[in-house]
């Protein structure tokens, strides 16, 4: 994946969107792009947790709240 992001958006952060999983849970092993979006909601009343993961899971959810999935598609195509 070549180092091109969304404008304002880091690199790293949109490709370990793409390639972390999440390591617990109902959703278990699956690539934190692809958490449906009432899963996310859900964290987002409860509380993202702490660290990377917690940041990560935040980010995707305002992508998808704000419909921005698109952006995303260039880095998926590539993979």
């Amino acid at each position: 994946m070549e180092d091109i992001a969304p404008q304002g958006m880091n690199p790293q952060i949109v490709r370990d969107l793409i390639t972390t999983k999440m390591p617990y849970g109902k959703y278990k092993g699956v690539a934190i792009y692809r958490l449906p979006e009432p899963y996310l909601v859900w964290y987002h009343s409860k509380g993202f947790p702490q660290g990377r993961l917690g940041m990560l899971l935040h980010t995707i959810y305002e992508v998808k709240l704000n419909g921005l999935e698109y952006l995303l598609k260039p880095f998926l195509n590539k993979r």
